[in-house]
């Protein structure tokens, strides 16, 4: 018998030095576990040299070992793990709706 679970959505966020290819770097990471990216924003903040991305993610078991691995890139500057109903995604949702 197979049985479903329903997983949670969370999103990502994570402050990261601002220079071209950090977003592959860290995206890649994702890729490179097949860990499928719901949503991605990313931003500039403060005078540009930082910026900010939000990934959504679908947790599962290997949320743990992934965070841990984003913390440990070199231009990450600090990952913070907030619940699936973050505005960022949720303010972004009202740009995407189709009109029948």
């Amino acid at each position: 018998m197979m049985t479903t679970q329903t997983r949670a959505s969370a999103v990502l966020e994570i402050d990261v030095n601002n220079h071209a290819g950090v977003m592959a770097h860290v995206v890649g990471l994702f890729s490179r576990r097949a860990y499928n990216l719901e949503g991605i924003a990313c931003l500039p903040v403060g005078d540009g040299r930082h910026s900010r991305i939000w990934l959504k993610v679908m947790e599962d078991e290997r949320m743990p070992q992934v965070l841990r691995q984003v913390e440990k890139l070199e231009d990450v500057q600090g990952v913070r793990l907030h619940g699936g109903d973050h505005p960022v995604f949720t303010g972004l949702a009202a740009h995407f709706r189709q009109d029948g």
